[in-house]
Parts: C-alpha cells; sequence; structure tokens
C-alpha cells in the first residue's frame, strides 16, 4: 500500500507576489494575520500558494454575492 503524500507549492512573499501580481505588502500582512497558510523558515514566510489562491477567489465570491444581494435594496424616498 503506497500513498502518495500531496507536497504543498511554498513560495516566499516575493514569489507569491510574482505569480499573482499583488503587492508583497498585501501578502505579507496575509501572512502576519494568518489569513493564509503560512510556514517561517528562518527568517522568511513561506506561503501556500494554493490556500492563497483559494483565499483571494472566496473574497471575490463574496464580493459578487454582495454586489447580488444589494441589488435587491430599493431606494427609500
Amino acid at each position: 500500500m503506497t500513498e502518495k503524500t500531496l507536497i504543498p507549492r511554498m513560495a516566499t512573499i516575493n514569489e507569491a507576489a510574482e505569480i499573482t501580481g499583488l503587492a508583497k505588502y498585501f501578502i505579507r500582512q496575509l501572512a502576519l494575520t494568518n489569513k493564509v497558510k503560512t510556514i517561517k523558515a528562518g527568517k522568511k514566510y513561506l506561503i501556500n500558494v494554493d490556500k492563497l489562491i483559494e483565499y483571494l477567489n472566496a473574497e471575490q465570491e463574496q464580493e459578487a454575492e454582495l454586489l447580488n444581494s444589494s441589488a435587491d435594496i430599493k431606494k427609500i424616498v
């Protein structure tokens, strides 16, 4: 019985910024506030790139739901 261990794709903050096109500062804040999975290796944070992308997609879905729900709001005169 051989089980495959999935190794997550990890990247430094600079590499994650290049992959996603986001600012390094924003990714660093996500890491420091534990909004994305990270590992501290020495002085560097390694970001789980797949979890970062999941987080960003979830944020976009929440914004879209908010916009759709605000369409039901009617102006009171």
